[in-house]
């Protein structure tokens, strides 16, 4: 097995809406193409497994894995799971049992058993930042696909994740429920960016970021001008992030 700085990375971005991956080296180039199908429901754990050794399957050899994951992750773990957790995907009612299969799940013992490989696992959000920050100063990530992702980097290491999307943001709702793609498309681009831009501004005032990335596959649907501060990431960051996960200078 390839070690070190020789390692291949098979590198997942799991998404409410698609499931892509693809193998880098160590610098995070992709060695294949991006691999992407549709994420299918209901999507329980075994499920999950069962679609990401499909997607990996054809791709080239790898040492070890990563994955990106749309909830709240400690240590491997699943602590939360908003899409996976409904009877029929985002948008749907929550399954109780779902739920129950999801909290607590340990996606990367399962991801390492099921790709032979070893695997770690972390928010999503946070496998985007670790590819696009500069590692200077407090830098915030968001991401804007299905739903709404955060993370948090001091200085190049990444900081305890927050769940902010399930957050209150405005009118009574959450930033997942004002932001996520389902709002989008029941309000249109232009008034979406509207509160993309409210967004901005409040998470500014929270955190004091120095830099602002926006990333996830509505970023391009954005109509404002953005402020010198902040800046639109390549959707791929969710993929080419995987191999900074064995970085240790990340703090993972």
């Amino acid at each position: 097995m390839a070690q070190g700085d020789t390692a291949r990375t098979l590198s997942i971005d799991v998404g409410g809406s698609g499931l892509k991956a693809a193998v880098l080296d160590t610098r995070g180039e992709m060695l294949t193409d991006r691999a992407r199908v549709e994420t299918r429901y209901p999507c329980t754990p075994p499920s999950l497994i069962d679609q990401l050794v499909d997607l990996a399957e054809p791709l080239e050899p790898y040492e070890r894995a990563s994955a990106g994951f749309p909830g709240m992750v400690r240590s491997g773990r699943i602590l939360s799971a908003p899409h996976f957790e409904t009877e029929a995907g985002p948008g749907t009612k929550i399954s109780k049992d779902h739920q129950r299969l999801w909290r607590g799940f340990d996606l990367a013992a399962a991801l390492t058993e099921a790709l032979g490989a070893p695997a770690k696992v972390v928010n999503d959000a946070d496998m985007q930042g670790l590819a696009v920050i500069s590692g200077t100063g407090l830098e915030m990530v968001i991401t804007l696909g299905t739903g709404f992702g955060t993370a948090l980097f001091h200085d190049g290491r990444l900081a305890p994740h927050l769940e902010i999307a399930h957050h209150p943001f405005r009118k009574g709702e959450t930033y997942n429920e004002q932001l996520g793609n389902l709002a989008r498309k029941q309000i249109g681009d232009k008034h979406w960016s509207t509160r993309v831009e409210i967004a901005i501004d409040t998470l500014q005032g929270l955190t004091f970021f120095d830099r602002l990335y926006i990333g996830g596959g509505n970023a391009k649907k954005i109509t404002i001008d953005l402020p010198d501060d902040v800046e639109i990431v390549p959707n791929t960051a969710g993929i080419t992030g995987g191999v900074k996960l064995w970085d240790g200078r990340a703090g993972l």
